[in-house]
């Protein structure tokens, strides 16, 4: 009798209401808060002791256009926040808006210093586009602004992009250029120019003057025209010994040439073409 009063006295146990539960739950939350915002308190202070200041930037990348030591003092006394506060994403961009620089990767090490690996442009051409000609294109294919001074003894080639180029325009005329040169290799000079029309029609400008209209299509289709035009041309100039002064590749099945001096003409009244496998005549040019 005794155990079964027991058992319903323990059945019977009143529990605690839901009101009560949740104040139980509030006041752990707050006190946890409370704990939390005293900690970083805490924290706060000792990130702000002149023992976190930083006192050291290390400086290392293989610069050719900049001098570490001229990068440090134009850089780091535009730095803010100490060895927790400084942003590192704003250092970045601090490092990288020095000219000539084009990547700056920015660690900490405990417990004030900053680590700074500076990557510099490396420029593959010129670039004019919308009146503008005072920027340059890296090796990347990425246009950015420069004294092009500075690279006027290195004789870069110069990409002449579309009115409204974009980012795309200038890696895709970068790589034609790289396809286009080997190609014309044989021809004993260099490419000076290199163009592209808002109709996405290509021509070169060669370090001897001459200029070579290579038309539209695809990647595939101008270098298949070029390099017929450079595998032919040999034997056209074996009978007519002229410096190149012009060629139309833009014909579907041949191209007009124009030689200092003489001009082909395979028409009276239609433009020189030279049409495989005939041979054309030559005329002085006037």
């Amino acid at each position: 009798m005794q155990a079964a009063a027991a058992l319903n006295s323990y059945r019977a146990a009143p529990q605690t209401p839901d009101d009560v539960k949740w104040m139980n739950a509030a006041s752990a939350l707050m006190a946890w808060v409370v704990l939390a915002m005293v900690v970083g308190s805490v924290l706060l202070m000792i990130s702000r002791q002149p023992y976190f200041n930083l006192t050291r930037v290390e400086l290392a990348g293989d610069l050719q256009r900049n001098n570490l030591a001229t990068v440090r003092a134009n850089v780091v006394s535009r730095l803010a926040g100490g060895f927790f506060s400084v942003d590192l994403s704003k250092t970045r961009e601090v490092f990288e808006s020095v000219p000539w620089v084009r990547k700056a990767i920015v660690r900490r090490v405990w417990p004030n210093e900053l680590r700074v690996t500076l990557e510099e442009h490396k420029p593959a051409a010129y670039w004019e586009h919308d009146d503008r000609d005072d920027q340059l294109v890296n090796t990347f294919g990425e246009v950015f602004d420069a004294n092009v001074g500075d690279v006027e003894d290195e004789h870069l080639p110069t990409l002449q992009a579309p009115v409204n180029a974009t980012a795309s325009d200038a890696r895709t005329m970068l790589d034609m250029l790289r396809k286009l040169q080997p190609v014309m290799a044989p021809l004993g000079a260099q490419i000076e120019t290199l163009r592209l029309t808002d109709r996405g029609s290509w021509s070169v400008v060669l370090d001897d003057d001459a200029r070579i209209e290579l038309g539209r299509g695809t990647p595939e289709e101008v270098l298949a025209r070029t390099e017929r035009f450079v595998r032919t041309l040999p034997e056209f100039k074996r009978q007519y010994p002229a410096p190149l002064q012009y060629a139309d590749l833009r014909y579907p099945e041949g191209y007009a040439v124009r030689l200092k001096g003489l001009t082909t003409w395979q028409d009276g009244s239609k433009p020189p073409v030279i049409r495989k496998p005939v041979k054309p005549t030559a005329q002085p040019s006037h």
